[in-house]
């Protein structure tokens, strides 16, 4: 099933996760989405485990990821 009005179709978390991260730092990632997964000891293993079990942090990622590249 293809979703053309959806950005983040074929996107995985995880996808979305690393490159937020590699393009941010966990420091300003963190700043910027304010959760203790990215503040504290933060890792993408972390992050997903928090993110698939919180629906208002993921959407705040995915927005996030979304902000970031809409312009390309």
């Amino acid at each position: 099933m293809t979703q053309p009005n959806n950005p983040l179709h074929g996107k995985t978390l995880e996808t979305i996760v690393v490159q937020l991260q590699d393009y941010y730092g966990w420091q300003e990632l963190g700043r910027r989405i304010p959760i203790r997964c990215f503040n504290e000891n933060p890792s993408v293993r972390s992050s997903l485990t928090f993110l698939r079990k919180t629906p208002w942090a993921r959407k705040k990622v995915e927005d996030l990821y979304l902000e970031t590249w809409s312009s390309e």
